[in-house]
């Protein structure tokens, strides 16, 4: 079937008002969220064969996620029945993942209690071409880190595909280890390593320059981003393909551009620019989703990262951490993006 495997936590969102009124109204939003699954959920809109790998509780909650998570078009079979309970964070209505309202209420979910030993993961790469996860799963405690480093094994042994995006969560390293104690061992294992040239600095080591914001210039980015992803493929030799991207506030709107390197090109996305974003949770895993829908279908590399960075930028004015953008939403945002150049 060469299906896509996304592995992490499933999280619900609750979102409430930045006010406060949310009290008084008794109501706040609740999404479904949790970076790998808005990867699945993109990839099922786009019509990639995808699998969502998860640990949950065995509850009338979990039951009615999986029954949806199916309507999506996820395979949701593989999901680990343990533990006692789902994840949770909070985040203020329109705010940043990476910022300080964000509240994570995850401790001792279901996920983060997994072992090494209760997947199977012989089943889990049954049929598939592509297993993807994100540094906020080593990110929870060391049996996770132990678990992630399992299924790459298994999935490097059955020649599937590896990807990582270097989500980096400072809140959520708390357990002891740095990042830098754990990551590079995993990358590894990674064909496709996506982030941005400040997250491989934090999460590999990779050299970045701290006054690369006073030289004001696009250029210099690019040249940064060509630099951090030759020393990534240099120090993990199995890593052919590094993205890199950039996103800048501009009052209430947003600047973004994305790059995406092999070992002896760089292809740069068109610029994409709004005055006002409704919701920044989830762009960064819309982008990873692009790219594989891209690598997924063999596409030329510029029409890639092209794709990618247009379905980043389509996301940033959707509510909740998943998106629900068709391939024709994506090459029209990517139409309008290319129409302002000319």
């Amino acid at each position: 079937m060469n299906k896509v495997i996304c592995f992490g936590e499933l999280l619900l969102r609750l979102s409430p008002d930045a006010d406060g009124s949310w009290i008084s109204k008794n109501i706040m939003p609740v999404f479904l969220g949790g970076a790998e699954l808005n990867v699945a959920t993109s990839l099922a809109n786009w019509k990639v064969p995808v699998a969502y790998c998860t640990a949950l509780p065995d509850n009338a909650v979990t039951q009615h996620l999986r029954g949806y998570l199916r309507q999506t078009g996820i395979d949701e079979s593989l999901i680990n029945l343990s533990g006692e309970r789902t994840g949770i964070y909070y985040i203020p209505q329109g705010g940043d993942l990476k910022g300080a309202g964000v509240i994570y209420d995850r401790a001792y979910s279901s996920f983060s209690q997994l072992r090494p030993g209760m997947i199977d993961w012989d089943k889990v790469f049954d049929g598939a071409q592509w297993f993807h996860f994100t540094a906020i799963n080593p990110a929870l405690n060391e049996n996770v880190v132990a678990v992630c480093e399992e299924a790459l094994a298994a999935a490097v042994k059955k020649g599937v595909t590896v990807s990582v995006d270097l989500n980096y969560r400072a809140r959520l390293w708390k357990y002891g280890k740095t990042p830098l104690q754990v990551m590079p061992q995993l990358a590894e294992y990674c064909d496709i390593i996506m982030g941005n040239i400040w997250s491989a600095n934090t999460l590999l080591g990779m050299p970045v320059d701290e006054h690369i914001h006073d030289k004001k210039s696009k250029q210099a980015y690019l040249d940064h981003a060509s630099k951090t992803a030759a020393a990534i493929m240099q120090r993990f030799s199995k890593c052919s393909l590094v993205a890199n991207t950039f996103r800048f506030d501009a009052g209430e709107g947003i600047h973004y551009f994305a790059a995406l390197n092999n070992a002896g090109e760089q292809f740069v996305s068109p610029e994409f620019n709004s005055p006002k974003v409704l919701d920044k949770a989830g762009s960064g895993d819309c982008f990873m989703a692009g790219l594989l829908y891209g690598l997924y279908h063999n596409n030329a590399l510029q029409d890639i990262v092209n794709f990618a960075a247009a379905a980043t930028f389509g996301k940033l004015h959707e509510k909740g951490d998943t998106s629900s953008q068709t391939v024709q939403d994506v090459l029209s945002h990517l139409q309008k993006a290319q129409d302002a150049v000319l």
